[in-house]
Parts: C-alpha cells; sequence; structure tokens
C-alpha cells in the first residue's frame, strides 16, 4: 500500500510539473519524466530502491529550489514534500515487498541470524 500510494502520488506530481503552458526547460522534462517513470516502477514493484531513492531525490531538489518548482498548491505546499521524500526513502529501506514485480523476479528473502560463538 505504502509503495502504490508514493507511485500514484509520484505519477500525478510528474504529470502536473509536466502540463502547463508556454516553453518549459529540459530541466522540468527529465523530472518530470524521472517522476512519472519512477512512480510507475513503484506501482508495479520493479527496481523499488532505485525508484523510491529518485523519487525522494526529485521532491527534495523540488523542495529545495534546485529545480524549478512544480504549480503552485499541487502538494500544499511547507512540510508535504518532505512527507512525500522521507516515505520514499522508507520505501527504498525497507525494499518492495512480497507483492511485487521485484518479489516475483528475485524470490523472497530470509534473513540468517548465525548462532553466537563462545568466545563473542
Amino acid at each position: 500500500m505504502l509503495r502504490a500510494a508514493v507511485g500514484g502520488i509520484s505519477i500525478v506530481l510528474g504529470a502536473a510539473y509536466l502540463s502547463g503552458q508556454g516553453e518549459r526547460p529540459a530541466m522540468v522534462w527529465v523530472v518530470g519524466g524521472t517522476l512519472i517513470a519512477s512512480g510507475v516502477t513503484l506501482l508495479i514493484g520493479l527496481v523499488t530502491p532505485l525508484a523510491s531513492l529518485l523519487v525522494a531525490l526529485c521532491v527534495v531538489a523540488m523542495d529545495l529550489s534546485w529545480f524549478p518548482s512544480p504549480p503552485p498548491a499541487l502538494l500544499g505546499g511547507g512540510l508535504m514534500p518532505l512527507l512525500l521524500a522521507t516515505t520514499a526513502v522508507g520505501i527504498f529501506l525497507l525494499g518492495p515487498g512480497a507483492f511485487s514485480l521485484d518479489g516475483y523476479l528475485f524470490g523472497r528473502r530470509e534473513i540468517v541470524i548465525p548462532p553466537r560463538t563462545r568466545e563473542s
């Protein structure tokens, strides 16, 4: 659910970033396309860590005004972009989960903790 929510918000943000009147610089096309592509891959669960990291970087860069800003009041301003970035970083750290294309292609991973030895 978390992965799908961030993916959907990323797609909407990327589409709104690309919509608009007049000429847009190349950076707007790159950021909008990255958000849409990352959102789609998050929705299907493919290359989840990379996609969530790209979403987080794009949103933080937009919030810090490194990239041109999206249309006004799209994410409500303030701390909302940071919430989206924090959630995307959380997905990056948690991984794709069982219901994802990554989970289907590479299998579920089991964490094995070796037994303690007497020396430690």
